[in-house]
């Protein structure tokens, strides 16, 4: 009974954790550049099973669960849908790649294209960070700004820049860090191979209903956990008031 208590509670545990990546997800559903996250679960090792009291005849009972538990929150890398804004401060990257951006942090990277100019008239996220250039941040000294596909920045007609756009060996070695941004760590970058699309955002790529299924069930199964504790919880005292009783 007490092992009971354990398998049950570390399904709450490991839904409890599911639950909020997918609620995550649904909050960020209109995040430009998001991409959803989903809860792995794994299983503790299983345990065989023996009557002990039939001696060198004893039979294998089965195979007994001793819980799950989450090996990792993995972020899904599929690129979301182009939606053009008309504005050319938006920009999306079909394909694989990251825009390189300056925090206080060091570099990040983000698939969030909506940029605007600053009053020195740099190239800035939302958050105010600024777009990296391949020779530092962009700065846009002119009226008319232009991106061509493949990240050449130009003002006025005049090339001034490149915009550092790059991607990664392995994704999953990314390491979300809010607002959009991503740390590299020991991943090695390399120039990007998508392609620079002006005055369109990348929406995020998850779906609201699949995503509210998975809510449900993940309800499901933690009530269902929760139920199973009360059920053990109600065997030990029985067997504490009852069956123990002299």
């Amino acid at each position: 009974m007490i092992r009971g208590l354990y398998t049950a509670a570390s399904g709450m545990v490991a839904e409890s954790i599911r639950t909020d990546a997918t609620a995550n997800n649904l909050a960020n559903v209109n995040t430009a550049g998001f991409k959803k996250d989903t809860a792995v679960n794994k299983e503790f090792g299983e345990m065989l099973l023996h009557r002990i009291n039939d001696g060198a005849d004893a039979s294998t009972v089965g195979y007994l669960g001793r819980g799950t538990f989450v090996d990792e929150v993995a972020t899904i890398h599929t690129q979301g849908s182009m939606r053009h804004t008309g504005n050319d401060f938006d920009l999306a990257i079909n394909g694989k790649g990251f825009f390189a951006v300056e925090t206080d942090a060091g570099v990040r990277y983000t698939r969030n294209g909506t940029f605007s100019k600053n009053i020195v008239g740099e190239l800035i996220t939302n958050e105010g960070h600024k777009v990296l250039g391949q020779n530092g941040p962009i700065r846009i000294n002119g009226n008319k700004f232009t991106v061509g596909e493949d990240g050449r920045v130009l003002v006025d007609g005049v090339e001034s820049g490149r915009l550092q756009v790059v991607e990664f060996e392995n994704e999953k070695q990314l390491v979300k860090e809010g607002a959009s941004l991503y740390s590299a760590g020991e991943n090695q970058e390399r120039p990007a191979s998508g392609l620079i699309s002006q005055g369109y955002t990348e929406g995020s790529n998850v779906n609201v209903i699949s995503e509210m299924i998975n809510l449900i069930n993940g309800y499901r199964a933690y009530e269902t956990n929760a139920k199973t504790v009360q059920s053990q919880d109600q065997m030990l005292e029985k067997a504490v008031t009852e069956v123990g009783r002299v």
